[in-house]
């Protein structure tokens, strides 16, 4: 017998949790035909493991790449850091429904909240849908190098249930209906679930929310409702702004948690810690296990480092939007750096910093910098010094700090705010939590704000090699079977024989994330941030190799993972 592919000699990591063990990995069929100590045979093609892990693909359970998949079939950033498969369409987000006339409304509800430029997806995309179904099957068609899930979003449904008035009112009876009929067809069509939004980090261009966070509880409700009839489907939600209000708290948990109960849909939800309220996080993880003891299922999802905005003279900073600022920020880059290196210019810089009022920040908008919550990203990993601890020991302001720091690097040069979860034995609980999965890397969303893609490589960097805060096996867990069981992907996650081979190469002692990059090539020639990865050998996805040392292959095995009630 000849397989199509062998992975040799390497150490396997199986997903399970279980111990390590030496063995070689035979592919057949887009699927692991054989796991033994030695295979006699041989492959069409062979990958050379010694030394090097094989485990299974990683699985990344919150990205926006709704849009991005139409011209991005590799599915970068993620596809450079181990994950295999990727769930979009969260928090209310997607690209269908949505008729011909009124695709405005739904790049609406995209621009601004998820950071995705207008002009890009009207370039990139290739409408050829209205219906959620129909939409499935234009994912099918497209080439794609890593698996994609999908969600449908509450913001579409309404704006194609109800047009304009999807941003500003309740629905009729008949839109409700309408909304419903077209979320029990997209489950139909393998539809992973329903996804909403009720934060205020959501809004519009012109700072109006977006259309989910409109609606009422009982439209939420009746909505997930329709997954608790048909037994199908997961419901994701970008939580309500409770605040530090005990009673606001209280009120929107106990909603969560009967609403699992009641309706029988597993809920999930990301969480974050925050130095502003340390132990705000603590409640909402006594409701999963509150949840669970009544009789339903909720998991949350967490991330494996601080969520930071990346600011940078070539993407943003926090005085942009300064009149003395704007000035010079609308200039080319070459002409920025003349210019800051006039001390005239630098000084009326640093003074209009400083004598601002900024604006309230939504989501990971720039906001009010505080300097010694800003930080010089010197590596990928940090830890990093802080603008204003640099500032001290050059005795500068912290303003001017960030100025020379800045030119002295020819402005190539990033610095890290973090959002949340600044406290990392915060994040490690939330990550060891039987509850908690890890993920939300956001990727295909706040493409020149955020670059989180590579949160999978940091667990094996940060966590398991520099910290040893988990063992190999426990981190391959948390990216593989965990997510794999969170959101029913049960041919995955695992290597195992009859299972999917989705197979991630990798050297456990180089693993790690490059530095990140601007890049312009979105469609139409926008920008985004992008970030590479050292140490991945080979990534292999429904038994093909798709990258040889992140570099892609040529090939495109990558499939649409469609819901339960499609596979049926």
């Amino acid at each position: 017998m000849t397989y199509d592919l062998v992975i040799r000699g390497g150490t396997v990591v199986d997903g399970s949790g279980l111990p390590r063990y030496r063995g070689d990995v035979g592919v057949t069929g887009g699927k692991i035909a054989r796991i033994a100590r030695r295979l006699r045979e041989s492959g069409r093609e062979e990958i050379d493991a010694r030394d090097l892990v094989v485990a299974p693909g990683f699985i990344d359970g919150h990205t926006h790449m709704d849009a991005q998949v139409a011209w991005d079939p590799l599915g970068t950033c993620s596809c450079w850091h181990g994950v295999t498969s990727v769930v979009m369409g969260n928090c209310g987000f997607t690209l269908a429904p949505c008729r011909p006339d009124e695709r405005h409304l739904v790049l609406r509800n995209l621009e601004r909240a998820e950071d995705i430029p207008a002009e890009a997806m009207k370039a990139g995309i290739d409408w050829s849908w209205e219906t959620y179904a129909q939409y499935l099957d234009a994912v099918e068609r497209w080439p794609k190098g890593i698996n994609y899930a999908g969600y449908v979003g509450h913001s579409a449904l309404r704006t194609y249930a109800m047009g304009e008035r999807a941003f500003s009112e309740a629905p009729t009876a008949a839109e409700m209906a309408a909304m419903k009929r077209e979320l029990a067809d997209a489950l139909a069509a393998g539809a992973m679930g329903f996804t909403t939004s009720r934060t205020r980090n959501h809004e519009t261009t012109d700072r109006k929310p977006v259309a989910s966070r409109v609606a009422a509880w009982d439209e939420v409700r009746e909505l997930v409702g329709v997954m608790g009839d048909l037994g199908a489907g997961i419901f994701e939600i970008a939580g309500e702004d409770t605040g530090r209000d005990p009673d606001r708290q209280r009120d929107y948990l106990r909603r969560l948690r009967d609403l699992a109960v009641e309706t029988g849909v597993p809920v999930t939800w990301g969480m974050f810690s925050a130095r502003a309220a340390p132990d705000l996080w603590r409640p909402y993880f006594d409701l999963l296990d509150e949840t669970a003891r009544a009789g339903g299922r909720m998991f949350a999802q967490v991330h494996s480092r601080a969520l930071s905005v990346l600011l940078s003279f070539e993407t943003r900073l926090p005085f942009d939007r300064l009149p003395e600022w704007r000035e010079l920020r609308e200039r080319p880059l070459d002409e920025q750096r003349v210019a800051l290196r006039d001390p005239g210019v630098r000084d009326k810089l640093v003074r209009a910093a400083n004598e601002a009022e900024f604006a309230r920040g939504v989501g990971a908008e720039m906001r009010r910098p505080d300097y010694e919550w800003i930080f010089l990203m010197e590596d990928p990993t940090g830890p990093h010094r802080s603008v204003a601890d640099l500032a001290r020991e050059r005795g500068v302001d912290p303003v001017a700090a960030m100025i020379d720091l800045a030119v002295e690097r020819d402005l190539r040069c990033f610095f890290v705010q973090p959002l949340f979860n600044e406290n990392m034995d915060h994040v490690l609980e939330m990550m060891r939590h039987p509850r908690s999965v890890v993920t939300f890397s956001d990727s295909g969303a706040h493409v020149s704000q955020i670059m989180d893609a590579s949160l999978q490589t940091h667990v094996l960097s940060y966590w398991v090699r520099c910290r040893q805060a988990l063992t190999l096996e426990e981190g391959v867990r948390m990216l593989t079977l965990e997510p794999a069981s969170a959101w029913g992907l049960h041919d995955r996650g695992l290597l195992r024989e009859g299972l999917a081979a989705d197979v991630v190469v990798f050297d456990p002692d180089r693993v790690a994330a490059r530095m990140p990059e601007v890049v312009n090539d979105l469609p139409g020639g926008a920008r985004r941030l992008r970030q590479k990865a050292s140490g991945y050998r080979a990534s292999v996805v429904n038994g093909a190799v798709v990258l040889r040392d992140g570099e892609h292959t040529g090939a495109f095995p990558g499939r649409l993972l469609r819901g339960p009630l499609a596979r049926r």
